[in-house]
């Protein structure tokens, strides 16, 4: 009977509305939610199959929900270091144990804090997963995700591998006449016991083993012939082991051209190998003294030896004093002595379907078979989104909207008890027939 049909149709009219006031609530109660995605209610018609035109038996409604996983929200910057937004595409990687072996989870709620053992957590409690980086900060195993810890290294010291000199020597130097052997300039400890050769221009630096202890690396020149300079590499050889007894490193040739630049360097001045006692690493360090032809590091011109500039890296031992997402997805740990150093890179989830990805509570999200396999990609490369640094993706909800919903919801769910109300008053009449 049509009569009871339009109940029924009126009561389905009741239980969608229903459902969309309660996506509705959601959205205005996730406003203020990071990465929150709003829901949105899809009616359908129902529709009861009629075998005759002058028959009709209604069907109703039914609400289906679906998700704005694809709308971007407001990307506002914070205070913190370790949150990050995605602009674009993408989800981060989180997983539900901290040793990776639960259920792994997508989310768009870049809010990371560091537990207290320095992992990186959503405030529901989802670890956030990344790329391991070696010691050369390139990826371990790209086939493998682990919890990112921001407490893998609490120290660092950095070795000098690189020094670069800028200095001239004075080319109204007097020439040495005395005979020159190599490891003959003065030095901390003479072999034979006599005094060494005084250079006419010396200079320590400061570098730095493996451990991060400091020592000092002197370089010397002795004036040999018109444009020709002897030059010695050495160290105090109490801070070797083993040979050289006498702390000599490298010694070799320096020449200039007629017009004041560098013409040429002896190999062996370039490169230098350091053993040190205590168990430190060996040093190698790359000696760079300008381009060759060029007045932009060793010249020589008639004016006194002195130098323009020392440029070397090596730091001593830095505790860990933060850690950073840079826009790459990289996380940079910063210590003490200045020193940066990569430790995680963060992979950027993409899907087919995002739409078709299944919401889970604590604004994360499951793979499905409707969203298709997920694809790790880096940051801003193949359809993924860019990391924004320092900032937050709020919800995609805008409440001047949900409340105009929330007003034609409202109406549309008293205009379907009207209906049931209406239908109630004609069985009534019909009851009445019978008296």
């Amino acid at each position: 009977m049509s009569l009871f049909g339009s109940l029924f149709s009126g009561a389905s009219g009741l239980t969608a509305q229903s459902r969309a006031m309660g996506m509705i609530s959601d959205n205005i109660a996730n406003v203020n939610t990071t990465g929150y995605k709003g829901a949105l209610p899809d009616f359908a018609s129902l529709v009861t199959r009629i075998a005759r035109r002058v028959t009709y038996s209604p069907g109703g409604v039914r609400a289906f929900t679906s998700y704005a996983i694809t709308k971007q929200g407001l990307v506002q910057s914070t205070d913190s270091p370790t949150d990050a937004a995605i602009s674009g595409g993408g989800f981060f990687v989180v997983n539900s144990e901290a040793d990776s072996s639960g259920e792994q989870l997508y989310t768009r709620a870049g809010n990371f804090t560091p537990d207290y053992l320095g992992n990186l957590v959503t405030p529901s409690g989802f670890y956030l997963q990344g790329w391991a980086l070696d010691a050369n900060e390139q990826i371990a195993d790209i086939n493998r995700l682990e919890t990112v810890n921001v407490r893998v290294v609490n120290g660092v010291a950095l070795a000098t591998t690189q020094v670069t000199l800028g200095a001239n020597l004075d080319s109204t130097q007097a020439t040495y006449t005395g005979v020159y052997n190599p490891g003959d300039l003065e030095r901390y400890v003479n072999t034979d016991g006599a005094n060494g050769v005084q250079p006419h221009f010396k200079r320590d630096l400061r570098i730095y083993d493996s451990f991060g202890n400091p020592h000092t690396l002197t370089i010397a020149f002795l004036k040999t012939a018109d444009n020709n300079w002897a030059a010695e590499l050495f160290v105090d050889p109490g801070e070797l082991q083993g040979a050289p007894a006498d702390g000599l490193l490298a010694s070799g040739t320096v020449t200039f051209n007629g017009d004041g630049s560098l013409a040429s360097v002896d190999a062996g001045l370039t490169n230098i190998t350091i053993n040190w006692a205590g168990g430190a690493d060996p040093s190698v360090i790359r000696m760079n003294y300008g381009t060759i032809g060029e007045t932009d590091g060793l010249i020589q011109f008639a004016a006194d030896s002195d130098v323009s500039y020392i440029e070397q890296n090596g730091a001593e031992v830095g505790r860990l004093k933060g850690v950073t997402i840079d826009e790459d997805g990289y996380i940079i740990a910063t210590f003490t002595n200045g020193a940066q150093r990569r430790i995680y890179r963060l992979p950027i989830a993409t899907f087919p379907n995002p739409t078709g990805l299944d919401p889970r509570s604590g604004s994360v999200f499951a793979q499905t078979d409707a969203s298709g396999e997920y694809n790790l990609r880096f940051a801003g490369e193949s359809g993924a989104g860019r990391i924004v640094p320092a900032a937050l993706e709020m919800a995609n909800v805008d409440i001047a909207d949900e409340f105009t919903k929330m007003i034609v919801t409202q109406r549309a769910y008293t205009a379907s008890a009207r209906v049931v109300s209406a239908v109630d008053q004609m069985l009534d009449e019909l009851m009445r027939i019978k008296r």
